[in-house]
């Protein structure tokens, strides 16, 4: 492959059969279309997710709307604008309590936990695939028609696959005041935790951190006009302006306060080391959340299954000069107590957004509402890198299902819009919940002559990739031995849509109808 020449490769599953749906419990009510990404482009998977889908692991599925029980909707959240809710500053405040005097509220969480993972129809459908069959790294670049490739030499391996990840002292955000988490002297080195930071590099982060916490809070005229400066006494005559989201979140704490919080980046895929040095605690956090949340049997949450829908991700790691420090692709944001990891947020870092992927935490710590403070700290998160990449302006949230009350939660991140399943225009949510009070399937487009700007049309331009080859489908059905797959074929273009039928590679092995 040529360098600097990357291709997002899958093979397409389809979506007839119905499977247990995670939300209403329907044991044959999901319907979805699936497809197993051997590798994917950051900016193919933000074409596809504005179009409906969404990955779990190397699994990428878009639920068949019409007909499956609980349809779902893509939702993002205008990241810039958002101010939290009375829900979410009693979340916020808690969080704080806790820090301050170690008191766990009363009770469970205030929220649901976020999306079940698309188990299995996942887990049917790519027991088919073989990854093994693509060899992703001897792709060649496309060829004119009639033009085979040739076998090209082997890469030479490197330290390193990809563009680099986070390296040592990856990106933290932690609560002002409060001293990073340390290794304790003369205990050795503790394979469990990330390395110890310089603490020249701490004492610097921290001197940073507090000086965006007084732009925040102060009207420093240094801030960022993405996120315009909120003085917490307004000028005679005008009214008082709302606390920002960063105020809550690095609201000081005393000195005697009994915990300190710490949000470590780490990548995931590729794993960099401190991804690799916390994997064993993360895979505990999870087993111990998945019984104790979704009623997993102890057998089910196996390292297995964390690492196949969590830790794998087909996104390349990619660092333009444009976007920010840390590169987009997959990482973990891990919330450590102390030298104690509490809570993990599964997230991805795309063109124009961070896309929430899971979360999961300690049932010890339930009644702190992790699912809705990590949400908030993503959006906090989000903003953050807008300043570094200004088109990175949306925090996603997977899918809001009105269908079910206990997922409407994710509508109160405001403003939001959801996904027109039939235009893929953004709608604002408002416009959208009384409608779906009379109906699970809305077209939330209201105009009735739109239509999709990217709809398929052209069946000849789809691209594919057979014998190791890139062509189009055109070329292909000259060279293909064996029954027609153009219904197929169809089928996957007019999900993918135009653009991304161009840009994707179908994989082919010349047999499958």
């Amino acid at each position: 492959m040529a360098e600097g020449l990357s291709y997002t490769i899958v093979e397409y599953f389809g979506g007839d059969d119905g499977y247990r749906c995670g939300y209403c419990k329907n044991e044959k009510g999901n319907f979805s279309h699936g497809m197993w990404s051997h590798t994917m482009t950051v900016q193919d998977y933000q074409d596809l997710i504005d179009r409906g889908w969404r990955r779990s692991g190397k699994y990428v599925y878009k639920p068949t709307m019409k007909k499956t029980c609980c349809p779902q909707y893509t939702i993002r959240c205008h990241a810039l604008n958002f101010q939290p809710a009375k829900s979410h500053k009693k979340t916020l405040k808690k969080m704080s309590k806790f820090l301050s005097k170690g008191e766990l509220p009363a009770g469970g969480p205030d929220e649901e936990p976020m999306d079940s993972l698309c188990e299995e129809a996942g887990l049917k459908r790519t027991a088919k695939a073989c990854p093994a069959q693509v060899e992703v790294a001897a792709i060649p670049e496309p060829q004119p028609e009639g033009v085979v490739a040739s076998t090209p030499a082997a890469p030479e391996k490197s330290g390193q696959d990809g563009p680099p990840t986070v390296q040592d002292g990856p990106p933290t955000v932690q609560d002002a005041g409060l001293p990073s988490s340390t290794h304790k002297p003369g205990t050795g080195a503790d394979p469990a935790r990330p390395p110890c930071r310089k603490a020249k590099d701490l004492r610097k982060e921290r001197r940073l951190q507090k000086e965006q916490i007084k732009r925040a809070v102060g009207g420093d005229s240094g801030a960022s006009p993405a996120i315009p400066a909120t003085p917490t006494q307004a000028p005679p005559g005008h009214a008082p302006q709302p606390k920002p989201l960063e105020a809550f979140i690095h609201e000081s704490l005393p000195d005697t306060a009994l915990h300190r919080l710490e949000v470590r980046l780490v990548r995931s895929s590729p794993p960099c080391p401190q991804f690799k040095a916390s994997f064993d605690a993360s895979y505990q956090v999870y087993k111990l959340y998945q019984m104790a949340i979704h009623k997993d049997p102890p057998d089910k949450p196996s390292e297995s299954q964390f690492r196949r829908f969590l830790c794998d991700s087909p996104l390349e790691a990619e660092s333009p000069p444009d976007g920010p420090e840390m590169g987009y692709g997959s990482f973990h944001q891990q919330y450590w107590l102390g030298d104690r990891m509490v809570a993990v947020g599964v997230v991805d870092i795309l063109p124009t957004c961070v896309s929430s992927v899971y979360m999961y935490y300690h049932p010890e710590f339930a009644s702190l509402s992790l699912g809705s403070y990590s949400a908030l700290r993503e959006i906090a998160f989000t903003r953050q890198l807008q300043k570094q990449s200004p088109k990175l302006a949306y925090y996603y949230l997977g899918f809001y299902i009105h269908s079910c009350p206990k997922m409407r939660y994710k509508g109160k991140y405001l403003p939001a819009d959801l996904l027109c399943p039939e235009t893929f225009v953004w709608v604002p949510i408002e416009r959208c919940t009384a409608r779906l009070e009379n109906a699970r399937y809305v077209r939330f487009n209201q105009d009735p002559d739109a239509v999709d700007a990217r709809a398929f049309k052209d069946l000849s331009r789809v691209m594919v990739l057979f014998k190791r080859t890139v062509m189009p489908y055109a070329a292909y059905c000259r060279k293909r031995r064996g029954p027609s797959d153009q219904e197929q074929v169809e089928q996957y273009a007019a999900l993918l849509g135009q653009t991304c039928a161009e840009s994707i590679l179908m994989y082919r092995d010349g047999s499958r109808a």
